[in-house]
């Protein structure tokens, strides 16, 4: 139960964070290296390219305690393998195209 709370909270955590860069256009929330040659002009999409990779790792982390909760087995871990995967490559998609 422990860990279903846990990682439920750094997955919302994450939702939050992910979500405050995609819609709110935070970008001060992604360290300055990682945005100071994108061009204002491309800032929108970066954004929401970032926050939508942080919003798909949080999806994975909130997944892998509910999975792991009912199943009791390692299947939870792989799901949060393959967003963790999928949301740090979109994010590394983001800063190869507009940094």
């Amino acid at each position: 139960m422990l860990e279903l709370i846990v990682l439920s909270i750094i997955g919302i955590i994450f939702l939050i964070v992910g979500w405050s860069i995609w819609k709110r256009e935070k970008i001060n929330l992604i360290h300055d290296y990682h945005y100071k040659n994108v061009a204002e002009a491309d800032k929108k999409e970066y954004t929401a390219l970032m926050g939508k990779g942080a919003i798909i790792i949080g999806i994975g982390i909130i997944l892998t305690g509910i999975i792991d909760f009912i199943t009791q087995t390692g299947w939870g871990w792989t799901a949060f393998g393959v967003c963790f995967v999928s949301g740090f490559g979109l994010m590394v998609y983001a800063g190869m195209k507009y940094n």
